[in-house]
């Protein structure tokens, strides 16, 4: 049995992996989301991996899953603790040593989102609708508005201190329709800092809430 160890984005609400969480315990596994305190000035990447290496220590078989701003907490963790696995959705990969905040630059994020508006036909500035919440069905959305929290500024600031990533399989799941991190520049990412090649299913940014089945799928596959 895996216990799947569910890693939010940015403000860190467990609730994003509601419709995916369920699918993998039908499955036979455990599923443990990672509620993070996202809005606190004094707990950043260090303090998220403290409390996602507590749900995951006493698992026999432990796979992260880190979906967004997730990725910065995912090799903290894989650093004290041995996984089986780690897969990233629509995520921010890091480097050893960068925060979250410089990753933006470093990979040309914002130019490459406001390149896919133009290709895509909607528009350059963001908002929650137009970028998160276009492909997740009304009511989901309205379900998941009481959960909803700011990320601090300290959960940017804090350098990602890993040495290497874990010798174990790495997966990277982009969603197709993502307009935050558009699929090709996740590809890219992947490639660059991974040597891997992601892999695409139909969903924006918020995957899991759009497309639960095929996140839950991959994810047993």
């Amino acid at each position: 049995m895996t216990r799947f160890v569910l890693i939010p984005g940015s403000g860190g609400t467990a609730w994003y992996w509601s419709r995916v969480a369920p699918l993998l315990v039908a499955a036979g596994h455990e599923a443990r989301p990672v509620d993070l305190p996202g809005d606190d000035e004094t707990a950043g990447i260090r303090e998220y991996a403290d409390l996602v290496v507590r749900a995951a220590e006493d698992g026999d078989e432990v796979v992260l899953v880190a979906q967004s701003m997730g990725g910065f907490t995912a090799p903290l963790v894989c650093e004290r603790i041995p996984v089986a696995g780690l897969t990233f959705v629509n995520a921010m990969i890091p480097v050893p040593g960068e925060t979250a905040g410089e990753w933006w630059a470093n990979v040309d994020a914002v130019a490459e989102r406001e390149r896919g508006a133009e290709a895509g036909g909607y528009s350059r500035d963001f908002d929650l609708t137009t970028y998160f919440l276009h492909d997740v069905p009304p009511e989901v959305a309205a379900e998941g508005e009481p959960f909803q929290r700011p990320e601090a500024e300290v959960g940017f600031a804090q350098p990602c201190d890993f040495t290497a990533w874990p010798a174990v399989p790495i997966r990277v799941l982009a969603g197709a329709n993502d307009r935050f991190f558009p699929v090709a520049f996740q590809r890219r990412v992947a490639e660059e800092r991974l040597g891997v090649t992601a892999d695409a299913l139909p969903g924006g940014h918020l995957i899991a809430l759009s497309n639960p089945t095929g996140v839950a799928n991959y994810l047993l596959g």
